[in-house]
């Protein structure tokens, strides 16, 4: 009987002596998953000047996968469509977006390369594309929220 309690006062310590799964620290943060627009800045060329969140009904998601990037946008009351699919590249500061296909409305102000280059901030939930200048100034930014 001693050795029995002994066992379970022993598992008991051993236990309570692991971590709380709580407590792990986080893991590198990674853009793969699914994003929703929540506002977007306008800067100086270094501070935010402005910021604007979307209109009630106004949705802008981007899914990042295995390299593969797809966007949708909806505005509500408008006919326009907006989406677009291609590749992707991240660093730990740089996004790379090359769109292989999109909507007629984004051709239309699409460089011709359809390749966009931004600073990324990247957090585990949150996540800012940041448009750059020809000398590097910000210009402005989209910034999400995980969803998935």
């Amino acid at each position: 009987m001693k050795q029995l309690i002994g066992l379970a006062l022993m598992m008991l310590l051993l236990i309570s002596a692991t971590k709380n799964p709580n407590n792990v620290p986080e893991l590198h943060p990674t853009i793969e998953g699914t994003w929703e627009l929540v506002s977007r800045y306008n800067y100086d060329g270094e501070n935010v000047t402005d910021t604007l969140t979307p209109e009630k009904g106004y949705h802008q998601i981007k899914m990042f996968y295995n390299g593969k990037i797809m966007w949708t946008r909806y505005t509500p009351n408008k006919t326009v469509e907006w989406f677009g699919y291609g590749s992707y590249e991240a660093t730990d500061n740089s996004l790379v977006e090359k769109l292989e296909y999109m909507s007629a409305s984004m051709r239309k102000i699409a460089n011709p390369d359809m390749v966009w280059r931004m600073e990324l901030q990247l957090k585990n939930n949150t996540y800012t594309q940041i448009s750059l200048d020809e000398d590097g100034g910000r210009i402005a930014s989209e910034n999400y929220r995980r969803i998935d």
